[in-house]
This record gives structure tokens, C-alpha cells and sequence, in this order.
């Protein structure tokens, strides 16, 4: 899953990007309003961490203007606005959920999960197909019951096809979710990972749709 996290504090920035990489979220950070402005309309987020206090362009007026635009990304706004007139103006402007400076990074990372599990339909972490299983908070798959031992980047790449099962997913969404800016992507580097995904699972349980994507298939 893809996060653009908006805060203007180095210190906290860090930080957070740090938890959540860690979490095994892909993390975009941005400083300032226009450049969050750019990275939100060109899409790619599962979800948006916006702070309010921004240099450029505040966190408020970018949120409205995002909502008036039509997009639909999950946002989260963290901040240290306390106020209930500030609660509630965010929450009208468009936002998700709301939470206040200072917090707790498990707090944090519970509320972008439940937001991601809430714009996706679904008010569990578990997905299954047939007889494939994945838990997206313990970081578990499970193939007919037995475990299976994937690396980040299998189990990422299974996240992305689990979302929509049975619906194709194009390579390059599949690189958007796994890697975040500055990150050098070789060419087949989907497929290699594809390539051990499936001798893991199975190689009936990823079909390649020529010239189109990858789906998951029932097994």
C-alpha cells in the first residue's frame, strides 16, 4: 500500500516515514502545500497523511480544493489544531478521520488501515480466494491453511492483487505500489518477484493476462 505523507516538520516527517516504511507501507513525503498539490492529483495514493500547517499552500484549502476536483483518496489529517472548530472543519472539508498532535505511531497506523479497509469495501484485514488467504495487518498468507513465507516485496505485490480479486492489475500499478520516489525500478523487476511469488503459491494462482496485467485466480 501507497502512502503520501504531507508534513512540513523534518523531525516528524522522518519519523513517521521511517514507522511506516516499517510497517511495510510504500511512503512519499512532501514538505510544502504545492508540492502535495502535485503528488495528490497525479494519483497512486491508497491513502494521503496531511498535516494542516504548511508552507505554500495550507493543509485546509489544499484538501478542499483536492475534494473539489473529484478526487476521492483517503485522507488522514494529523495535526496539532486541536480545536473542535478545527475538527470539525476539517472533517467537512473532505477528510477521512482526523488526529491530533502529538500521537502514537500504532494509533496511526491503525487509523490509515481501517481507511484503506473502509475505501475498499471491507471492514476486515483478512481477504481470501479460494484456498488463499492473506491478513494485510498480521502480514500473513496462508495457502490451504499452511503458512506461507513471502518477502516484503511478494507479499506487497499479493496485497495489490488481493484488493479486487480476480480483477487485472497492470504492471506499472503494480511498481506504483512497491516503490516510492528516487527509487531506481529495473525493467523486470515486477517479474522477478512475480517469478518467486509463484513457486511459493503456486503457478496457477497468479495468471498473467498477455498485455494487460496479473489477476489472482480461485485454486
Amino acid at each position: 500500500m501507497k502512502i503520501l505523507l504531507v508534513e512540513d516538520d523534518a523531525m516528524i516527517g522522518r519519523a513517521v516515514k521511517q514507522g511506516l516504511t516499517a510497517e511495510k507501507f510504500t511512503v512519499d513525503w512532501v514538505q510544502d502545500g504545492v508540492a502535495a498539490d502535485l503528488a495528490i492529483g497525479n494519483g497512486g495514493y491508497d491513502l494521503v497523511v496531511l498535516d494542516l500547517g504548511l508552507p505554500r499552500k495550507d493543509g485546509l484549502q489544499l484538501l478542499i480544493s483536492a475534494r473539489k476536483k473529484g478526487i476521492r483518496t483517503p485522507l488522514l489529517i494529523v495535526t496539532a489544531r486541536d480545536a473542535v472548530a478545527d475538527r470539525i472543519a476539517g472533517l467537512n472539508a473532505g477528510a477521512d478521520d482526523y488526529l491530533i498532535k502529538p500521537f502514537d505511531l500504532d494509533e496511526l497506523v491503525a487509523r490509515i488501515r481501517a481507511l484503506i479497509r473502509r475505501s475498499a469495501g471491507s471492514a476486515s484485514s483478512v481477504q481470501s480466494l479460494g484456498a488463499l488467504m492473506i491478513d494485510t495487518i498480521q502480514k500473513t498468507v496462508r495457502l490451504r491453511g499452511a503458512l506461507v513465507d513471502l518477502s516484503a516485496k511478494e507479499f506487497g505485490i499479493l496485497e495489490a492483487l488481493m484488493r479486487q480479486p480476480g480483477a487485472v492489475v497492470s504492471r506499472e500499478a503494480l511498481e506504483e505500489s512497491l516503490y516510492g520516489w528516487g527509487q531506481e525500478i529495473a525493467s523486470n523487476t515486477v517479474e522477478v518477484h512475480l517469478h518467486f511469488l509463484r513457486k511459493k503459491l503456486g503457478v496457477d494462482v497468479i495468471k498473467n493476462v498477455r498485455g494487460v496485467g496479473y489477476r489472482v485466480s480461485e485454486t
